[in-house]
């Protein structure tokens, strides 16, 4: 996921590639009783199995269900552990960590850049014109830090309530996996702050090297103590 030449960019999805085909192809001789052992059974029955779509499918979830919130929950921990005041909202009341959640999908925006798109016409958006053919890059990071949308949008806010930011996308292609992604970060922060109630950052903040190279942002590593 790192933004290194395209040569080892290639390389490295066909070795994953690889690494999934061969998975999938286990999985048809011996399917067992789990997401993809059900998938071959079901394809099977219908008389159509799939091994392509399956491997895209495996493919998809390793990268856009694992990468992300991984990474998710790093910098969750560095927005609360860096805000205490935000953090003793949360501790004070477990009541209030889907809306902290929520706020720390907006505050990163983890994904942001990864949706691009090519005008099949011309078009106005905001005033400014758009002609056939040329591309456009969205950033969800500056919609979901619009002071239009967000007052003071680049405060930490726990309690701001606002479940309109972009971090999962909009549309007909807003991600699947939204709301798998909030219980686990949800379950995460919980557990962990519960767990753990005098965790904290073991660097400065400016010192953790964040993923400025990557295409989903998060931290390399996190050093933490208690």
């Amino acid at each position: 996921m790192s933004r290194t030449s395209m040569d080892d960019r290639r390389r490295a999805f066909a070795e994953l590639r690889a690494y999934i085909d061969d998975l999938i192809t286990r999985k048809e001789s011996e399917p067992g009783d789990d997401l993809f052992g059900r998938q071959i059974a079901r394809q099977r029955r219908e008389g159509a199995l799939d091994h392509a779509g399956l491997v895209s499918l495996a493919f998809l979830l390793l990268t856009a269900g694992h990468e992300t919130t991984a990474n998710m929950i790093s910098l969750g921990v560095v927005g609360l552990l860096s805000h205490p005041e935000q953090l003793t909202v949360v501790k004070a009341d477990p009541g209030r960590t889907p809306m902290a959640v929520e706020e720390l999908l907006r505050y990163f925006t983890i994904a942001d850049g990864v949706t691009s798109r090519v005008a099949t016409e011309d078009v106005q958006i905001g005033g400014a014109s758009i002609k056939a053919g040329e591309g456009v890059i969205v950033s969800g990071l500056s919609a979901n830090w619009d002071p239009a949308a967000f007052k003071d949008p680049a405060d930490l806010d726990v309690e701001r309530g606002a479940r309109h930011h972009l971090a999962f996308g909009f549309g007909p292609h807003q991600c699947l996996g939204q709301n798998l992604a909030r219980m686990e970060l949800q379950i995460v922060f919980d557990t962990l702050f519960r767990r753990i109630p005098s965790l904290r950052l073991a660097v400065p903040m400016e010192d953790l090297p964040f993923k400025a190279d990557a295409v989903i942002y998060g931290v390399h590593e996190l050093p933490v103590t208690w």
